[in-house]
């Protein structure tokens, strides 16, 4: 079991839904907490709410912004990257600059604090990464342009990175729920199967962090159609297309 007690957790998400949950959880669990998240205002409310723990808001896709609060968050114990956009798109109703923009939240903006955070972990000899990935992620989805391409990329990248830092005292694990009720999944329109809430949601994640456990999927049964449907061959996937 991760013990969570004494140590510095950076939340890069925090301000809403399921990082807003997850830091009442850490906060229970002892640690001290970083809360960042482009709204301030939202950050500083949460703040007041919890035992030990500061804000400090920024934007993600801004890579000057960045860099400075990676300088002013100093040494951590444990970052958790939850930062995410999205909206419902087809490819035939591509938006350019929205796609874009969720790649930038999602993906991109993952690169730029890992890039700082990572190897000042692994020179150190210790750490701890959570990656908020997405079901989503295993296969291309309809009407999900941006947003299914962006969480494939997460979870890539931390494969990549579980390979990479075994023996460096570094844990990677990929977190990755299906649907939770939140400002995003409300602009769907579609039926979303086993839809959680955001105090659900953030108490698996809560629970998969107490872990060294690389993968979490979840919730079950979804999850495993999800990942039935990645190993199907493409001729079953899109027959009749």
């Amino acid at each position: 079991m991760v013990d969570m007690a004494g140590k510095t957790y950076w939340i890069v998400g925090a301000s809403e839904g399921l990082g807003r949950e997850l830091a009442y959880l850490l906060d229970a669990a002892g640690a001290s907490l970083l809360l960042s998240a482009r709204n301030a205002e939202r950050l500083e409310s949460l703040c007041a709410e919890l035992r030990d723990a500061r804000a400090l808001p920024f934007d993600v896709t801004d890579a000057e912004a960045a860099a400075a609060a990676c300088d002013a968050a100093g040494k951590i114990d444990a970052l958790v990257y939850n930062a995410g956009a999205y909206d419902p798109m087809s490819t035939q109703d591509w938006d350019r600059d929205a796609a874009l923009g969720i790649v930038e939240v999602n993906l991109m903006g993952a690169m730029r604090i890992l890039g700082d955070v990572v190897p000042a972990m692994a020179k150190r000899g210790a750490g701890d990464i959570t990656l908020i990935g997405s079901l989503a992620g295993y296969r291309g989805l309809p009407a999900s342009i941006g947003y299914s391409a962006s969480k494939a990329g997460v979870i890539s990248l931390a494969e990549t990175m579980r390979f990479d830092l075994k023996g460096t005292g570094v844990c990677v694990r990929v977190v990755n729920p299906g649907f939770i009720k939140t400002r995003l999944t409300d602009k769907n329109t579609f039926k979303m199967p086993q839809i959680m809430t955001p105090e659900t949601a953030a108490d698996r994640v809560f629970k998969a962090m107490q872990r060294k456990r690389f993968r979490t999927d979840f919730p079950k049964p979804f999850a495993w159609v999800i990942r039935v449907i990645d190993l199907l061959p493409d001729w079953v996937v899109y027959r009749g297309k």
